[in-house]
């Protein structure tokens, strides 16, 4: 089970909270089916007398995820007939997620607008990449630091857990806070799901090749996947797709040149420097050496932009040929001087 919690524009800026008014492309005849198999609401009906049975039941309605469910959620194994771990395993995650897990079913009755936005992106990523299979969806509850995005060997499972909204008292907790502090937690909302199915499936297609690269062209690395996300999801708010908040993505549109300038005078943008591509490209409430206002991360925001002068330049690049370039070549070809 490959994990992506997680936690784009040929436009020359972002919006703030609102889709930055580009249009995808006609997908209007491309199918894919994005329902979502509600595990969830299955393994919590379950008898809690009769927990071995109704795995076992599950066992026969999913039988693409229950593995998954019972080795990387329980932790427990695959079901068999000699494992003895499971059952145990098995009463106690029910025992302690059922009654969390009915606090907030309501909220989760209906995900007609989750898969409505599911079908969207998914169709729009057929359309890019034609030869690409669209999974099934699967939806389950599973601990608080189990990924609220992640492929499975069949589907992507999506964990209810980490979108309950960002006022969920689980999350405010101190326990809460020291595994998902305020900056992260607060992007615990339904409309993130689809954008963090898109982005687990990218780093899937396209595995991140920023490794041991000094900071500048990590940042490009980094500001490819953004911008990809935005040509599969083109109407979805910039806030969801960054994880900043409005103020923030107005921050750094006001103040691209000055923080492009700050990495130069600071002679940081080869650096290979451990700390100094946390502080850039590393989730944070904010960044060392610059305003309250200006957020984390911000590294990979000059990056999407670096890609997106690219792409200026050169408009005929498709996703996947951008996807396939290297930093290096994409930096040169930006020629990207902000003000």
């Amino acid at each position: 089970m490959k994990f992506s919690i997680y936690l784009t524009i040929i436009a020359l800026a972002f919006s703030a909270c609102t889709g930055n008014g580009k249009k995808g492309p006609d997908v209007s005849g491309i199918k894919v089916n994005t329902t979502i198999a509600r595990f969830d609401k299955d393994y919590f009906a379950i008898d809690s007398g009769k927990l071995n049975d109704g795995l076992k039941q599950l066992r026969q309605q999913y039988p693409w995820f229950i593995n998954d469910f019972t080795a990387h959620i329980l932790g427990a194994g695959v079901i068999s007939d000699s494992n003895q771990v499971l059952p145990i395993a098995n009463q106690r995650f029910y025992s302690s997620y059922y009654s969390v897990y009915q606090s907030v079913k309501k909220d989760f009755e209906n995900l007609a607008d989750t898969e409505k936005e599911l079908n969207k992106g998914f169709s729009t990523l057929k359309y890019y990449f034609p030869a690409y299979e669209v999974p099934r969806f699967v939806s389950y509850f599973g601990p608080f630091d189990a990924p609220g995005a992640a492929l499975t060997e069949n589907a992507i499972a999506i964990g209810l857990q980490l979108y309950a909204g960002k006022d969920f008292p689980v999350y405010t907790t101190t326990q809460g806070q020291e595994i998902f502090p305020a900056y992260i937690s607060r992007r615990f909302e339904k409309p993130y799901i689809a954008s963090n199915c898109i982005k687990a499936v990218m780093e899937d297609m396209f595995p991140d090749k920023s490794q041991g690269l000094p900071l500048v062209e990590q940042m490009v690395e980094k500001g490819k996947y953004w911008w990809l996300l935005d040509q599969l999801l083109p109407e979805t708010a910039d806030s969801i797709k960054t994880g900043f908040t409005g103020e923030q993505l107005k921050w750094c549109a006001g103040n691209e040149g000055v923080t492009w300038n700050q990495m130069l005078q600071n002679d940081q943008l080869y650096s290979m420097e451990p700390g100094i591509i946390q502080m850039y490209i590393g989730d944070a409430p904010g960044t060392q050496g610059f305003p309250p206002a200006a957020p984390g991360n911000i590294g990979q925001w000059i990056g999407l932009r670096i890609v997106q002068s690219y792409i200026s330049k050169n408009p005929d690049t498709t996703p996947e040929q951008l996807m396939k370039l290297s930093a290096r070549t994409i930096l040169d070809g930006a020629k990207y001087k902000p003000r």
